[in-house]
């Protein structure tokens, strides 16, 4: 049984919406727009409060995001819990849009379609972890949750490519984060980021730790993955102008989306020639499949800080923890998205009043698209949320 005080937020989800893919507007009666930035200061989850603001600098806003809080599952016996996703689109909207509208509608139905596979190749119900301890959520669910989403998409690219071939070149990075029966879910493709702060009593203070994996290829170790699976390729990985990139074209190793570094039918006409590769490739260059950390929270947790690269291309995971702990609760995420604008603003020797009077499109040579949402983890309500059902 649901308890009084969680039924209240109980199927409620909040996610900006846009206006006409131009600019940010209030999303839900107590969302707030002032300019470029969308935010609402305060709201409640199953574990806590919870903070969410977005800052547009393209003429189109790429980033989408979304935070669900209520059912996990189709199933009616739950499990119950918080979901946040964060979508970093790149040469347009649309992926991240798609993943906005379909990927938590997989993670729901994952769970049933996973048990039809165990029935299928006549497993053991009771040796796939999800059934039992973890109430229905696992790496597995969403695995699943992230594959599907990157195949419908490549499904619509093939339908739409030949009268809008432009949409084989979009893509989307996808960081969900997942707090369910005490266990905290991080699936990660691309470079957002979801930075933990933890209490550390012996030093009196709250450290950063960066739970999800990224994948850019400025990192060492991301490179030489590629080149791995990519060994008779000498340009899987190239170097241009000091910036490490796929194939010279990109810097992220996963994503959702970019048919045309999927599948080789989309790299020909009638796509522009600069986003085609050189050589016929068969299997994908990039890669769909989340890295996933599975982790049980403890009462020592006390945030999560989901965000776009936007934010940590300008605040290091220590300086915005340190924001976030020592601030009120209400209006958190706004108060970080002002901070990397002021870093920016400083950057560039100006004012932050005058940046902010730069419009969206040219505000783009200052800093990308910026989402955040942070997620309290109140203790009490995380005990109590550990329960199958309510």
């Amino acid at each position: 049984m649901v308890s009084r005080s969680l039924k209240r937020i109980a199927s409620r989800c909040w996610r900006p919406s846009f206006d006409g893919e131009n600019s940010c507007k209030a999303g839900d009666a107590n969302g707030r727009v002032d300019g470029l930035l969308w935010y609402k200061d305060s709201g409640e989850h199953y574990t806590g409060k919870f903070s969410m603001a977005v800052i547009q600098a393209n003429n189109l806003l790429e980033d989408h995001s979304q935070l669900e809080s209520g059912p996990l599952s189709s199933f009616q016996s739950g499990p119950y819990g918080t979901f946040v996703g964060i979508y970093d689109g790149h040469g347009g909207p649309e992926a991240a849009r798609f993943i906005n509208e379909h990927l938590f509608e997989y993670i729901k139905i994952s769970e049933f379609l996973l048990l039809m596979d165990l029935v299928t190749n006549s497993k053991a119900i009771n040796d796939a972890e999800f059934t039992t301890e973890n109430h229905g959520m696992s790496a597995d669910v969403i695995n699943k949750a992230f594959l599907a989403t990157e195949e419908d998409f490549l499904t619509l690219v093939k339908k739409q490519w030949l009268s809008k071939p432009l949409i084989a070149s979009v893509g989307s990075c996808c960081l969900v984060g997942i707090v369910c029966s005490g266990l905290l879910y991080v699936a990660n493709v691309g470079d957002s980021r979801v930075v933990l702060g933890r209490l550390e009593k012996a030093f009196k203070e709250v450290k950063a730790i960066q739970l999800s994996t990224e994948h850019n290829v400025r990192c060492e170790s991301v490179r030489e993955e590629l080149q791995s699976l990519h060994p008779d390729d000498p340009k899987i990985v190239v170097l241009q102008h000091k910036v490490w990139r796929v194939k010279g074209i990109i810097q992220i190793a996963r994503s959702i989306g970019d048919a045309y570094l999927k599948k080789d039918e989309f790299n020909k006409e009638p796509l522009l020639p600069r986003f085609r590769v050189s050589e016929p490739f068969e299997k994908p260059i990039l890669q769909a499949k989340p890295s996933i950390l599975v982790q049980k929270l403890s009462p020592k947790d006390r945030f999560l800080i989901f965000a776009s690269d936007g934010l940590w291309e300008l605040l290091s995971n220590q300086d915005a923890v340190n924001i976030v702990n020592a601030c009120p609760r209400t209006g958190i995420a706004r108060k970080l998205v002002k901070a990397a604008l002021r870093e920016a603003a400083k950057k560039r020797e100006m004012r932050y009043s005058d940046l902010k009077k730069v419009d969206r499109g040219v505000r783009r040579h200052f800093h990308d698209d910026i989402t955040v949402i942070v997620l309290f983890l109140d203790s009490h309500l995380l005990s109590r949320a550990s329960c199958r059902r309510f």
